[in-house]
């Protein structure tokens, strides 16, 4: 399967990026695009998470029933966004065209990466081992790595997202983060015009 924009990871950054990229459909630079998101959550931090400072969410909200309420939002609302369940990333290559995406079941082509996994320093895919660097905003002993960028970007057409990008992890953070790609994907579609996505009241 092959992608214009293909996501690595169903965290808060991982879907927030992916709900700003599918919400962009209508528009005529993003309508043929193929999206879609690797949403192996097992290693995500918001599985045991309680939420009570976040703005929007209810008190007491739990990370766990975020994820899988987040899943469904996609899919009820941007069910043209591919969600990818059960495999995990195993490698990341470069090719003439893009990345080849390597899980343990299959193998996807992708112009452009948006890696969106967690912050441990058991983040195991292949690839990207000469941008890993020590987190610069989390306690040394906790041994949290990052992949270095600039304003999210690693290298031409492969985005980080969330914890991964150097951002503390708080919740609001990390989705802002992936939203914060999404429109940066948006842009470069848009052959660089700046560009957002906002739904508005009709009366």
């Amino acid at each position: 399967m092959n992608f214009d924009a293909l996501i690595v990871g169903g965290g808060a950054a991982g879907l927030s990026c992916a709900l700003v990229l599918g919400s962009a459909k209508d528009k005529v630079y993003a309508k043929d695009k193929s999206i879609g998101v690797i949403t192996h959550q097992k290693t995500s931090h918001l599985q045991n998470a309680l939420f009570n400072n976040v703005l929007g969410l209810k008190p007491g909200a739990l990370g766990a029933e975020i994820l899988d309420n987040g899943k469904k939002q996609l899919k009820d609302l941007y069910p043209h966004v591919v969600q990818i369940e059960k495999e995990k990333v195993t490698r990341i290559e470069k090719y003439t065209n893009g990345f080849k995406v390597l899980t343990n079941k299959n193998e996807y082509e992708t112009k452009i990466v948006v890696v969106a996994v967690g912050y441990t320093n058991l983040m195991t895919i292949k690839g990207l081992e000469s941008y890993i660097e020590p987190h610069p905003r989390a306690n040394s002993e906790k041994n949290r790595i990052w992949l270095k960028n600039s304003n999210h970007l690693v290298e031409e057409n492969l985005y980080v997202a969330g914890t991964l990008a150097g951002w503390r992890s708080q919740f609001s953070m990390a989705s802002g983060s992936g939203s914060h790609v999404a429109t940066d994907i948006l842009t470069l579609w848009n052959n660089g015009k700046h560009t957002k996505v906002h739904d508005k009241v009709t009366v």
